[in-house]
């Protein structure tokens, strides 16, 4: 079963007790844990000998526009990797609940006042201690700079060093979802001393407090990191080296996990996934994520200028089908919240799927659209996006509009829609991470400060001050009416369509690699416990 809670749940009770801590030490798993451990798929032997190496397979390699960056790092896949060596303030444990990282500790003297309290003995991989100063600093330039993510911080006013180990966020307003921002590894805490010095380039070496150190990188082809003698938690990494190994096809990946010259890798084909079924010495685990597929329309090109046209596209998709048949009955339709978040709107409720083809026909015949044809663009790095498309167009058919299929490169696909002026597309397809709050993702939804589709999103003010009501609204039947009032406004507008989520599949070698896995990933990044990994094959 899905979990429904979440890290707003934490942000409530230390809102409400008035001064609450916690406090803790992240991605323990117990030596008597079983793999039935509530909260986890896979709980790692721990009588297993430390030491070894681990080899992982991905599909796409940290972007290269972005650089190594981490503030600047705006898909999953970069996430992922830069966790290795970079950490931020908090991170998501189980449940999507929110733990300590390098803040062992964080009270909440009043909801605008968030003090935390830095865990002791941490070093960057250079060895210079971790300090006040480097959260501080490192806190603006994420909110000073070009970062998407900076807007996800909410309204932050300040943040001051307010002790040698103590420091001060306060907001401008109420702002439920702060820990869940800064669980992000955007949010990663960076050696300010050396960038203020400029004897480090972020952009081009990496120098954080995380388990990892990076040993080589060649783009594209694979990642060498070593075991970082510095780190803080004297008992990880586990093994000494973990080789990432780049390989975009699906089918290379399988062969791999079956000869075993990788010993874990994540796919979101449900089909693939049970390709893998019955193989010896390899566990499928399916984790529940809070990311969804959607569409982009875009409102600012020509074709789909017109709302009527657009919410007649949004009428005539079938949710429930794509969930059904694109991810093999894994996935559930969701609105702009995701599905399964506390308080998440009903996407069964939305104008869309109240109205039928009927109206959707006539919608287009106001708008003098009635032979509309556009291409629709996606990349093959995903394949479900291919047969998302595929189940669209059959869909679309039944209001006589044509849709056309463009499979692209990632890379080519991302220039099209987010670096070419004007965007060069009719409609596009991808996914978003859910995160951990549904107040969170919706932010996405007001152009002027997510700023990635303002070139082809138009700016609703509307729609704005319902996603910053719902961002400052504590969880409850409050929180939950703004949701569903966004996640309407949002679907007649019909310029990014939440479609269905997308769950991920973790295949591993069991002779091979004992892993910790939690049951639910909020930023997609199935590698979350990697410091905690045992090889077994020793």
């Amino acid at each position: 079963m899905r979990s429904r809670l979440l890290c707003c749940a934490v942000a409530a009770t230390l809102l409400a007790t008035g001064c609450a801590e916690r406090a803790g030490q992240p991605g323990q798993a117990a030596a008597s844990s079983t793999p039935s451990t509530p909260g986890f798929l896979a709980v790692a032997d721990n009588s297993a000998a430390p030491g070894g190496k681990v080899t992982l397979q991905v599909a796409i390699d940290n972007a290269a526009a972005a650089g190594l960056d981490p503030q600047m790092s705006q898909a999953a896949a970069s996430w992922n990797l830069m966790s290795f060596v970079y950490q931020p303030l908090v991170t998501v444990g189980p449940d999507y609940t929110i733990e300590p990282l390098l803040a062992e500790k964080w009270a909440t003297p009043d909801p605008t006042t968030y003090v935390f309290t830095l865990r002791p003995g941490v070093s960057f991989s250079n060895g210079r201690a971790l300090t006040a100063d480097d959260v501080v600093g490192s806190m603006k330039r994420l909110l000073a700079g070009q970062s998407v993510w900076a807007g996800q911080l909410g309204p932050v006013e300040s943040v001051e060093k307010t002790g040698d180990n103590e420091v001060t966020f306060k907001l401008k307003s109420p702002y439920t979802p702060l820990l869940g921002a800064l669980a992000n590894i955007n949010a990663s805490i960076l050696p300010m001393k050396e960038i203020d010095e400029k004897s480090i380039d972020i952009t081009k070496e990496t120098l954080g407090t995380g388990p990892f150190v990076v040993g080589e990188h060649r783009q594209d082809v694979a990642w060498t990191f070593k075991k970082n003698p510095a780190y803080w938690n004297k008992e990880q990494p586990v093994v000494d080296t973990l080789t990432v190994e780049i390989v975009p096809q699906e089918a290379t990946r399988l062969a791999a996990l079956r000869d075993g010259s990788a010993q874990m890798s994540a796919f979101v084909n449900a089909d693939t996934a049970k390709l893998l079924e019955g193989v010896p010495n390899v566990r499928v685990a399916g984790q529940a994520t809070t990311d969804y597929h959607y569409l982009n329309l875009n409102s600012l090109g020509k074709t789909f200028a017109d709302q009527r046209v657009r919410q007649a596209v949004n009428i005539a998709l079938d949710r429930k089908q794509i969930a059904e048949v694109a991810t093999g009955g894994q996935s559930k339709p969701t609105g702009v919240t995701p599905e399964g978040l506390p308080d998440a709107c009903d996407p069964a409720k939305v104008p869309s799927a109240t109205a039928g083809l009927e109206k959707a026909k006539a919608l287009l015949k106001e708008a003098g659209a009635e032979n509309l044809t556009f291409t629709l663009v996606t990349y093959t790095t995903d394949p479900v996006l291919g047969q998302i498309a595929q189940i669209m167009q059959q869909n679309l058919q039944r209001i006589g509009v044509t849709m056309k299929i463009e499979l692209l490169d990632e890379g080519t696909w991302a220039n099209r829609v987010y670096v070419e002026s004007p965007p060069n597309f009719d409609a596009s397809m991808t996914w978003f991470a859910g995160y951990v709050d549904g107040a969170m993702v919706s932010r996405w939804w007001n152009p002027d400060t997510s700023h990635f589709n303002k070139a082809f999103m138009k700016t609703d003010p509307e729609l704005n001050a319902l996603i910053e009501k719902a961002a400052a609204d504590l969880p409850g039947p409050t929180r939950a009416a703004t949701f569903q009032q966004l996640c309407d406004r949002a679907d007649a507008n019909a310029e990014m369509i939440p479609l269905a989520t997308r769950p991920q599949y973790l295949a591993y070698r069991s002779d091979t690699l004992s892993p910790n896995i939690m049951a639910s990933e909020g930023y997609g990044n199935p590698y979350r416990m990697i410091s905690t990994f045992r090889e077994l094959s020793r």
